[in-house]
């Protein structure tokens, strides 16, 4: 899209910090030339926080300590041999990684969220810009919430307005209840007659930008309420009823951040981390690999690269599918014990540990788009609505729109990524709908298809425990050989707010721990 947002995201940066410091001098003086909320533009809060939500501006935080150092290498999209950073492969107890994305969350998306949706209620000149901070702010909630269990809800990012600084964990239920009602209120809410919000990163230049967040508040509603299919399956079907028919319905529905060179707040937060800080450290997992070779599936040399060596010596960067390896988790270099020493298998390639494929710069880089929400992800869990319940139209149907869409969606990483419809139906052909088999299929496409969206999948595979993964067993592992559950919260939360914590602890079966669960994943 040609929208220039990254000074929009900047502005916004120096007026949130204008406008909050103004707390601190209220009692000693009144500047007229203040920010105030009168004089305050909201659409600029809006870019924020769709920006925040990628990760874009946590440096060196919750976009790779927390995502790829503990859910990708959870749910083996990826695998490393460095324990200090991705520790999630050998289920270690790095809480100060594990509560990166609690402890940034609460500063860089909760609070513009809560800003913009208190900045905009109750003013009919922004009512689509309120109903767009209700879903966005929703969005922010589902995943922390998804991740850490009881988190602060009705309370967070009050400190301004009501002087809370120590605000309570509700309950994971009571939040889900408040978060779907938010949600489908929100988009029932939006109007084509009203206000078309200029600060709109996902749809403001596509030209039907009232109809296109109908369509992405219904998609994000459908994946709420397939979370509780273990926990609340009546309502979960209530909810995806409601939002049948009115989801996306092409990849041009798709919900996307575009990033751009030049600024660090609106790069890919990812790859400035994955590449300037570790790039040889992260690997594609031997799971993730494998299952992509086995059905031939085309997005492999696209989304990875390895290095082999040419008939000089030299070591090349190599994409051909066949030539692919992904490293097996739960491995080190060296140390005391050989069986964890990842130079010791029989199977290391001849290049060592080079020769594991890395994610491709094709996904992965600076200007690289993040798709928060997609076409393929809302066929694939329709398709699961359908099966288990019968509801929404055709599994079949909806998991082949899935399983294309999601070949195809790697377009919006650009030219290089572009998958041709053809090849994108004789992979389905391999991995046809069969109904014995289909929860598990369905499953595992949606495993594929949010590759760089690692708490997504990571909740889905909770949800639903495909695809069948094995656990790894690293000694000193926190879980007894198992894939962890949750995640735990910060250390800081025991000084800056002991109580509550101890109070949402207390609700933990177990604790405070990797194992424990959070309600919908009982």
């Amino acid at each position: 899209m040609k929208f220039t947002y990254k000074y929009w995201v900047i502005a916004a940066f120096i007026s949130i910090t204008l406008y909050a410091c103004k707390k601190e001098l209220t009692a000693v003086n009144t500047n007229p030339d203040a920010i105030t909320a009168a004089k305050y533009d909201p659409n600029l809060l809006l870019t924020t926080v769709q920006l925040m939500y990628t990760g874009s501006t946590n440096f060196g935080g919750s976009a790779w300590a927390t995502k790829w150092g503990a859910a990708g290498c959870f749910i083996q999209h990826t695998a490393s041999t460095n324990p200090s950073f991705y520790y999630g492969d050998k289920y270690l107890n790095n809480i100060g990684g594990m509560g990166e994305l609690f402890q940034d969350s609460y500063t860089s998306e909760v609070q513009p969220a809560v800003e913009l949706n208190l900045l905009t209620a109750n003013k009919p000149q922004y009512r689509n810009l309120h109903q767009m901070a209700r879903i966005m702010k929703a969005m922010v909630f589902e995943q922390l919430t998804d991740l850490y269990g009881d988190i602060p809800y009705f309370q967070a990012g009050l400190g301004y307005y009501d002087r809370i600084y120590t605000p309570v964990y509700d309950q994971q239920q009571v939040i889900y209840t408040d978060l779907l009602k938010e949600v489908s209120q929100a988009v029932d809410s939006l109007s084509e007659s009203a206000d078309k919000p200029s600060g709109d990163v996902l749809y403001s230049s596509s030209g039907d930008q009232i109809a296109q967040w109908k369509k992405f508040g219904n998609s994000l509603l459908v994946r709420m309420a397939m979370r509780l299919t273990k926990i609340d399956p009546a309502t979960a079907q209530k909810y995806v009823s409601k939002a049948v028919g009115n989801t996306f319905q092409s990849n041009a529905d798709n919900a996307i951040v575009q990033h751009q060179d030049g600024n660090q707040l609106t790069q890919n937060r990812d790859a400035l981390e994955i590449f300037g800080n570790d790039s040889t450290d992260l690997r594609l997992s031997s799971v993730f690999i494998s299952g992509m070779k086995a059905n031939s599936d085309p997005r492999l040399p696209i989304v990875s690269w390895i290095y082999t060596t040419d008939d000089n010596g030299n070591n090349i960067s190599n994409s051909n599918a066949s030539d692919q390896v992904g490293m097996p988790a739960g491995f080190i270099v060296g140390g005391s014990n050989p069986a964890f020493d990842i130079t010791q298998l029989d199977s290391i390639p001849a290049t060592g540990i080079l020769g594991y494929s890395r994610l491709n710069n094709n996904i992965l880089n600076t200007a690289a788009p993040s798709l928060i929400l997609t076409y393929a992800e809302t066929e694939l869990l329709l398709a699961d609505a359908a099966k288990r319940w019968g509801i929404g139209g055709d599994p079949e149907t909806h998991y082949k729109n899935g399983v294309l869409a999601a070949v195809t969606q790697l377009a919006a990483y650009g030219a290089n990524a572009v998958i041709s419809d053809s090849d994108a139906e004789t992979y389905y052909n391999n991995v046809a709908y069969s109904d014995s088999n289909a929860l598990a299929q369905i499953n595992t496409q949606y495993w594929l298809c949010t590759l760089m969206d690692e708490y997504e999948s990571w909740s889905n595979w909770r949800r639903t425990g495909y695809p069948l993964l094995t656990p790894t067993n690293y000694p000193g592992n926190v879980t007894n050989g198992t894939i962890p559950r949750r995640l735990t919260y910060p250390p800081s939360q025991k000084t800056t707010n002991l109580a509550n914590y101890n109070i949402a602890v207390a609700r933990l079966a177990g604790g405070d721990k990797m194992t424990s669960r959070v309600w919908w994943d009982k």
